[in-house]
């Protein structure tokens, strides 16, 4: 019988999010992405287009809220943002974990896993 040396032999999981091996990144970020809008289509948004901060004016100027002072849909929204970051970071081996844990900007992490 044939053995499978690709990555991903297994069946996928609706509870756990797939593993990135360091090889076939662009497989991975598909499933990935796939993972995630099951979970939920918010915590994709917060990927895509970044942390969530909820802001108002004061004296025409944007400045950030307290939390105590956000909605709960702004709290919501925030969450988003720190379940994406679990997702994330429960679907890397120790190297990769470490080659972005130090990243500041998302997108620029990307080029770590290639």
């Amino acid at each position: 019988m044939a053995e499978n040396k690709l990555p991903f032999a297994e069946g996928a999981s609706i509870h756990r999010p797939p593993m990135f091996s360091d090889i076939n990144y662009e497989f991975w970020k598909i499933r990935m992405k796939i993972f995630i809008e099951s979970i939920d289509q918010g915590i994709w948004d917060a990927i895509i287009n970044g942390p969530y901060t909820s802001k108002y004016t004061v004296e025409n100027v944007q400045v950030d809220k307290p939390w105590t002072q956000w909605t709960e849909k702004e709290r919501r929204r925030a969450q988003y943002d720190c379940n994406a970051k679990n997702i994330l970071t429960s679907s890397l081996n120790m190297d990769a974990f470490f080659r972005v844990s130090q990243c500041r900007v998302p997108r620029k992490c990307e080029r770590f896993l290639k």
